[in-house]
């Protein structure tokens, strides 16, 4: 029982603050605490919860992803562009997130079995996918098909996805082979090597998923802003890593929860939206908080850390 309490200590933490932040609010702001308010901050911020569950995947394997925020601005320009040759919503959406899979799998497999750093790998993917999007078109696209103006204009759209595609990860990571492998991975790869795991294909299917949830992620924003735009995304992959780790994922890999980061999103959302609700703040401010919560939860990621080495 008591290193069930350790393991989880970051998740309670995370979740005090939420609650904390939400009172707070609610205190403040005569309105703020209402189904419409919380419904609002899920649908505003699907799209960064959707790459935010990829890359907990990753971190828990010990790697990194900084590609899923040019995933983000490529899908949308790509599903415009193809909307706008004729091509029908629901087939860009599949192309762009079997692309998206297919890119993540790349990625994975450089990592993976030519043993590249994954920040350089990630990196060059952030750029290549960048580029790419800018290539086709340096203009935002308007985006007029009938199926995604009917989900953009939808307020359960959004939240839905998000929420499946959590209940998912949270299936893979606690209830499947995959998942363990995934945690034993990150806790220790060469203890993962001498059990028998297969390394290199989990490494391989982390970046997969991620660059699955990212794409997701994108279509997720073409709905919300109804076009596609190169320079969309842009940083997301700090907010999706700076969500992981105020959910309790630790940076060195092998222990996390998804409902923590799913937490670590909606923190960052309950900040946006106070400064919303404020109207006199700058919304730099968004940045200054998020900054000092992480480093609070980084200090609290070492006495962790430090916690679990005294365990005998």
């Amino acid at each position: 029982m008591k290193a069930f309490r350790r393991s989880n200590l970051p998740v309670w933490a995370t979740l005090a603050v939420f609650v904390l932040a939400v009172t707070a609010a609610s205190l403040r702001y005569e309105h703020f605490f209402s189904f419409d308010v919380f419904l609002n901050l899920l649908r505003d911020n699907a799209f960064l919860g959707l790459a935010a569950i990829g890359v907990t995947f990753v971190i828990l394997s010990g790697g990194i992803d900084l590609s899923v925020g040019a995933m983000i601005g490529f899908v949308g320009v790509f599903c415009a562009t193809l909307m706008n040759a004729g091509v029908p919503g629901w087939a860009a959406i599949a192309l762009a997130v079997a692309l998206g899979t297919l890119v993540g799998l790349g990625m994975g497999s450089l990592v993976a079995f030519f043993d590249l750093p994954p920040f350089l790998v990630t990196l060059a993917g952030m750029f290549l996918l960048r580029g790419m999007a800018l290539v086709i078109s340096m203009e935002a696209l308007r985006i007029d098909d009938p199926l995604f103006q009917a989900l953009g204009h939808s307020k359960w759209v959004a939240p839905g996805l998000l929420l499946a595609v959590l209940l998912l990860g949270v299936y893979l990571a606690n209830f499947r082979p995959f998942g363990r492998a995934v945690y034993a991975v990150g806790g220790n790869e060469q203890s993962a090597l001498l059990m028998g795991l297969p390394v290199r294909r989990t490494k391989v299917l982390v970046y997969a998923l991620s660059g699955f949830c990212s794409s997701l992620g994108g279509v997720v924003f073409a709905f919300y802003t109804l076009s596609g735009n190169a320079n969309s995304g842009m940083t997301l992959e700090l907010d999706a890593i700076a969500a992981a780790v105020i959910g309790g994922t630790l940076l060195t890999g092998g222990v996390g929860h998804l409902f923590g980061t799913l937490l670590g999103v909606l923190i960052l959302g309950t900040i946006q939206t106070v400064i919303s609700f404020e109207g006199t703040l700058s919304s730099w401010w968004t940045r200054i908080a998020v900054g000092l919560l992480l480093l609070a939860f980084i200090g609290l990621q070492k006495l962790f850390q430090a916690g679990r080495s005294e365990t005998p």
